[in-house]
């Protein structure tokens, strides 16, 4: 039933009260969103990035441990592999929205012209191969490339969420983001990781002079590794200048790792000491006996400050962060809480993620910058380069500089 909504000036919608205005937005119709995504599983303890991302989308999340009903409605779904134990299908007739054949569709729902709202982009999981340099080779600007195709032809576009780095290889990255330029659609990325709860609560303090930063990390290389760098970035953008961009970095692995710490990177011993001692489970023993494949990402920053991120599969299973400011002195510190205890509903460090994700499909304004995540995509991209030819790179591909905004978001609770 169609229901006609009188033009209200802003003096008549305060007028009107908090509670009729809260009314009047619950019947604004929801914002269609259509997801475009590798694959959707979940079984044997493994979630898909679909099921952690769409699945909130469709039952509701809790963001600051407060649950919140879906403010959005997903109307379309493009999957790119059907694997034996996908699940968008059952889905699909359970909450009523419709998959398509194609990315075009899914944004057209089969007719001509743009009918969706907004687009969350998730291509991650799934059959693809690795280089010999140890990347996932997701198709990630090949599954843009058809979004950004109807954009053009339509001349309409709307907001796109796009999970994780934008792509193995730093010059498709660049283009990605430059079709937003171009084209003027609000585009959010990145990892859950910098919107969850930090323990202890910690923001570095706006315009701060940080001399030298780290984080500790864990995992898979390439997918975990831009973890670690997300949960750098967020917080190293806040300082004296804002980002600069990123003038060199390097790739040390083995026992390369350790004879840097206690030579050049001598430094980053007390942010060591600070970080490990932030995880709530510390494993006991010594790093070199726990870590047996080290590895760490050596940045120097166009400003001048310095960063290590060190990789501990062994040691830790989370992440952390430290980082020396000026005149203070002790490191400052924080562990970045996933909240996955016995009996906690899966991945709660999601929800800060998908709050986010709504907020811009709902508001068309993005809550954190998406250079930060161009940044680090392309970052990640250099040092399997330095990886592979196995020395440091200067990197002008890195020159990204932006400013973080003042007020940011992540979870309190």
């Amino acid at each position: 039933m169609y229901v006609h909504v009188p033009y209200l000036n802003r003096r008549r919608f305060l007028a009107m009260g908090a509670g009729a205005a809260a009314s009047l937005q619950a019947q604004a119709p929801k914002k269609r969103v259509a997801a475009i995504i590798t694959m959707y599983t979940q079984d044997h303890g493994f979630y898909s990035h679909a099921a952690v991302i769409v699945g909130r989308l469709l039952e509701g999340y809790s963001p600051d441990g407060k649950f919140t009903a879906p403010r959005t409605q997903l109307v379309s779904m493009y999957t790119a592999q059907v694997p034996a134990n996908d699940l968008s299908r059952g889905l699909s007739k359970k909450y009523g929205f419709k998959i398509y054949p194609t990315i075009k569709d899914a944004m057209t729902l089969g007719g001509e012209d743009l009918a969706v709202d907004a687009v969350c982009f998730i291509g991650e999981h799934g059959d693809y191969p690795y280089n010999a340099r140890g990347q996932h080779l997701y198709p990630r600007y090949e599954l843009m490339e058809p979004i950004i195709e109807v954009f053009r032809r339509t001349g309409k576009v709307v907001p796109v969420f796009s999970d994780k780095h934008f792509s193995y290889s730093w010059s498709k990255a660049k283009q990605m983001y430059a079709w937003s330029q171009e084209l003027k659609y609000p585009l959010m990325a990145g990892s859950s990781i910098p919107l969850t709860m930090r323990t202890p609560l910690l923001e570095i303090p706006y315009e701060a002079e940080i001399e030298n930063a780290l984080t500790l990390g864990y995992g898979e290389l390439d997918a975990y590794g831009f973890h670690t760098l997300e949960a750098l970035q967020c917080m190293v953008e806040r300082r004296k200048g804002g980002e600069t961009g990123i003038r060199s970095v390097e790739w040390l692995e083995g026992d390369a790792v350790w004879r840097w710490r206690d030579g050049q990177g001598r430094w980053s011993i007390p942010l060591l000491a600070a970080a490990l001692s932030r995880y709530p489970h510390p494993k006991p023993g010594r790093l070199e006996d726990n870590v047996k494949k080290p590895v760490a990402f050596l940045l120097e920053y166009r400003d001048g400050m310095r960063a290590v991120a060190y990789m501990l599969e062994g040691q830790v299973n989370a992440w952390s962060f430290a980082a020396k400011i000026k005149n203070s002195a002790e490191p400052v510190s924080t562990f970045f809480e996933q909240g996955d205890e016995p009996g906690s509903r899966p991945f709660p460090h999601f929800d800060g993620l998908v709050h986010c994700m709504e907020e811009l499909f709902v508001t068309g304004k993005p809550l954190y910058p998406v250079e930060r995540t161009l940044l680090t995509t392309c970052t990640l991209s250099m040092l399997f380069e330095s990886r592979a030819w196995k020395r440091r790179i200067e990197t002008e591909q890195l020159g990204i500089s932006y400013r973080s905004p003042r007020h940011i978001y992540f979870e309190r609770a």
